[in-house]
């Protein structure tokens, strides 16, 4: 039998000109518009987007749940469409959290039995079992059924049952869902001390930014069906962090300026937030143009106030995402 594998390059997951269109209420909403991206065998990328952008429908296409209207999907050169069975053997996946495990069955059942609808036998994995106890934090719990655990715990046995089938690529939507501080640390430390391990190729999606900053090394932005960013984390945030700056004046300078100082401000700048206590105006901006702080100084100096401090501000991913997807938004609206 001929291998379905077409050896095309060396992405594990490629994805091309996939779109979907579904019928709401009569009205024709085009859910994904043409996305294309890959990823490379042992990454793990961080796949992002508000509500309704398009993430989900596109995770379930390259699972197979849903049927795209066109576009192609390979799977370490599997084509999906052709060889949806072969394709198939190579993926997991954690949707909806804690609802894909049966949860009248313990920790430790609910991995035997995923693992071996994959053909992965418990008897002669059990020291892999064992481990995902460990890194998992589920030890105590693999007697317990699933429906007498807490929500983290649910949650963390949700990625056992995923991560417990072998297959060398893995989705994880929202794997954070529903835990609290410390577990959710624990969570992303145990996906990185896998990943380190195992080199598997992870998609993980979620609405936690920390999650995919601490845990990815890519992330992929989809807003509206389509593709606005799709960058290395460390480069993303750099290129924020460059436009991003506070801004401190002292009031003791020229007193009737330091007045109507805010209001000429945000006629140059109006995305500014500026705060104002009785001795100083704080000036926080996010310059569209990094050039434009030497515009703001010049025009603080020439007005005779005092410049106290200035300081690059701290940006994270989700200060990245949401301008990202607002300026996005504001094209195409």
């Amino acid at each position: 039998m001929p291998d379905p594998r077409q050896g095309e390059n060396n992405c594990y997951l490629q994805v091309q000109d996939l779109k979907k269109t579904f019928m709401d209420r009569k009205r024709k909403v085009e859910a994904i518009k043409g996305i294309s991206f890959s990823v490379a065998q042992g990454e793990m990328v961080g796949f992002l987007g508000p509500n309704g952008a398009g993430k989900t429908t596109t995770i379930k296409s390259i699972l197979g749940l849903v049927r795209p209207d066109s576009g192609r999907i390979t799977v370490d050169g599997i084509d999906c469409a052709k060889n949806p069975g072969e394709a198939a053997k190579r993926m997991s996946a954690v949707l909806e959290g804690a609802r894909n495990t049966y949860w009248r069955l313990t920790v430790w059942e609910n991995m035997q039995f995923f693992a071996g609808i994959h053909g992965v036998s418990a008897s002669k994995e059990r020291a892999y079992f064992e481990y995902l106890l460990e890194v998992l934090g589920l030890q105590d719990k693999r007697n317990a059924e699933v429906r007498n655990l807490s929500s983290g715990y649910k949650q963390k046995t949700a990625v056992a049952c995923a991560l417990v089938k072998k297959t060398p690529l893995v989705f994880l939507d929202e794997p954070t869902l529903g835990l609290d501080v410390e577990a959710s640390y624990e969570l992303r430390a145990a996906l990185k001390d896998l990943q380190s391990q195992e080199k598997r190729t992870i998609v993980v999606s979620s609405h936690d930014m920390k999650v995919i900053q601490d845990v990815c090394n890519r992330a992929i932005i989809i807003s509206g069906g389509r593709i606005v960013a799709d960058e290395n984390i460390q480069e993303l945030l750099s290129l924020f962090r460059t436009r991003n700056y506070r801004i401190t004046v002292s009031r003791n300078g020229n007193m009737r300026y330091a007045e109507s100082l805010p209001e000429e401000i945000y006629k140059l700048f109006p995305q500014a937030d500026i705060r104002e206590t009785h001795e100083t105006i704080e000036i926080v901006v996010d310059f569209t143009n990094p050039f434009e702080i030497y515009e703001l100084i010049e025009t603080l100096r020439t007005s005779g106030v005092s410049i106290e401090s200035i300081s690059q501000e701290q940006v994270d991913l989700e200060k990245a995402f949401l301008e990202i997807v607002r300026r996005e938004k504001g094209i195409c609206g």
